[in-house]
């Protein structure tokens, strides 16, 4: 990919009754061969996970092995249980960890 091409990041729904809600969301991560976030959009999600994003890759990003990552946003997302696990909003007792984030890779070029 080349900055100025256009790129959709799409997930289909679940087959586990995930319930993320009417107004879900997702959030989309494009991180640089440098580590560096050039890309951070949230995106409607439907309520069992899918979601379609398209977005163009920007000016300037470095060119290498990028990544891009996408989850749920606003809920704790690292459930090994296999149980619905929502967090309620307001202040925490719990703290939040994360999993492995899973990058999937997209090569850039140099513009």
């Amino acid at each position: 990919m080349r900055p100025g091409a256009q790129v959709t990041v799409s997930a289909q729904d679940t087959v586990c009754d995930a319930r993320y809600g009417a107004d879900a969301k997702v959030q989309v991560t494009v991180r640089d061969a440098a580590g560096v976030n050039v890309l951070e959009e949230l995106a409607p999600m439907t309520d069992d996970g899918g979601f379609t994003l398209v977005f163009t890759v920007p000016a300037g990003m470095a060119a290498g092995k990028a990544g891009v990552s996408a989850y749920p946003y606003g809920v704790d997302w690292c459930d090994d249980t296999g149980v619905n696990n929502r967090v309620a909003s307001g202040p925490q007792a719990l703290v939040r960890v994360s999993c492995a984030e899973r990058l999937v890779p997209l090569v850039i070029v140099a513009g």
